[in-house]
């Protein structure tokens, strides 16, 4: 045993591969297994990540944070560009039906959070730089932490590795509440899922293909695939740089809104025109790309955060801890509830609003999981809708707070 915890501790592209192999498997059949007649899913990947990233923390054993960087930013892309892809054929349509007061909605939760974050910081006097991390944290906003970061080191104030260790803090939180909210808004609203109503569902095409026309697609999917996250890419790295106070930042979707805009409108143009058909957006080889994206950022995610708890001083982190809680929990929940009761929204839709308004991908895979037949596609649907604009909002709000209170 002495041997194998050694041979671990090398921090190699071996043990990180061996680490994400345990955690997708582990949580994979964790996720299966029914609880109280209820599935966790994939999420259960996620804990069983931050399970094992404890224990390897407690072990001394190392992850490669490059490799783990690329397969997370790759995990996530592919996911993100494939549901792109899926929901760009109905997307405009969606946007005409509800997608403004989606958009509004999504927008109150920001701003909602940020008031609170500002609040917090001026009453109880936290340091600026890390109060801006535990706020991209506790909203699991990576494009926000690397605004906020940006941001201080412009200034010359604060310290940038402050914004990062609160963003370690209060990631796990805002992983995680978006999918408390979802599951709060259910009992609280007493929703029963097979009295839902469906009409808001965009009717799919049945564009059926044979299996020859099919196979001859293979080499244009993976041109729709690769060509278009490439493209996506190129337009998240466009920069739109906009002056606050005398210091100019850059605004941009990044590499996950680009992507996903991107996709959107290859679905939407691509079905359209006839370059692409539902052969390719709703093939099997794409559906099962999209779940291994989404595996491995979720088994990272749980490794990578799981390792950090330990570096955190309980006493000192439990109040900022609380703090994340907060963010990331009173928006979401204020505004869920108001939609649900006012405005009798979709349950499936409303989960794809607080995934796509807290960029929380793994409040999509809950909300897909439990999406049944005939609900499925809607949280997504409505997570595009809202996902390019809180990115946007995420990334100025971040910087907009550094530059208040800094």
């Amino acid at each position: 045993m002495q041997h194998i915890i050694e041979y671990l501790v090398q921090s190699n592209s071996t043990t990180t591969l061996l680490m994400i192999a345990i955690t997708i498997c582990v949580g994979t059949i964790i996720g299966k297994a029914k609880i109280m007649s209820l599935r966790i899913g994939v999420i259960a990947v996620l804990f069983s990540g931050m399970i094992l990233g404890i224990v390897c923390g407690r072990l001394g054993i190392g992850l490669n944070a490059d490799m783990t960087g690329i397969l997370k930013d790759l995990g996530l892309i592919l996911f993100i560009y494939i549901i792109g892809l899926q929901v760009g054929p109905s997307f405009f349509a969606g946007l005409k039906k509800g997608g403004l007061r989606l958009n509004l909605q999504a927008f109150v939760i920001v701003v909602l959070g940020l008031v609170i974050t500002l609040l917090i910081s001026e009453f109880d006097g936290v340091q600026p730089d890390m109060m801006a991390g535990i706020y991209s944290g506790a909203i699991s906003s990576t494009p926000g932490l690397s605004a906020a970061q940006e941001t201080v080191r412009n200034l010359g104030a604060g310290d940038a590795e402050a914004v990062a260790a609160g963003y370690a803090l209060a990631y796990p939180i805002g992983v995680i509440i978006p999918i408390v909210c979802c599951i709060l808004i259910r009992r609280i609203c007493n929703v029963r899922i097979e009295d839902e109503n469906f009409n808001e569902i965009i009717g799919k095409a049945s564009d059926a293909k044979s299996s020859t026309e099919a196979a001859s697609s293979v080499g244009k999917s993976v041109i729709v695939l690769f060509g278009g996250i490439l493209f996506g890419l190129l337009v998240g790295s466009i920069a739109i740089h906009i002056t606050i106070k005398g210091t100019t930042v850059p605004m941009k979707l990044g590499y996950t809104g680009g992507p996903l805009v991107t996709a959107i409108l290859i679905g939407h143009f691509g079905t359209k025109w006839g370059w692409i058909d539902s052969t390719i957006t709703n093939s099997e080889g794409y559906s099962l790309l999209k779940e291994v994206g989404l595996v491995i950022f979720m088994a990272l995610v749980g490794l990578t955060s799981g390792s950090k708890i330990l570096e955190i001083n309980i006493l000192s982190g439990a109040k900022w801890i609380i703090y994340g809680l907060i963010i990331a929990l009173l928006p979401t929940l204020i505004v869920g509830l108001f939609v649900r009761m006012r405005h009798k929204t979709n349950y499936f839709t409303l989960m794809g609003l607080i995934g796509g308004a807290t960029t929380d991908t793994p409040a999509l895979a809950y909300a897909n999981n439990v999406a049944t037949k005939r609900a499925e596609g809607l949280p997504a649907e409505a997570y595009a809708t809202v996902y390019p604009l809180t990115v946007f909002l995420r990334i100025l709000t971040a910087q907009f707070f550094v530059l208040i209170m800094l």
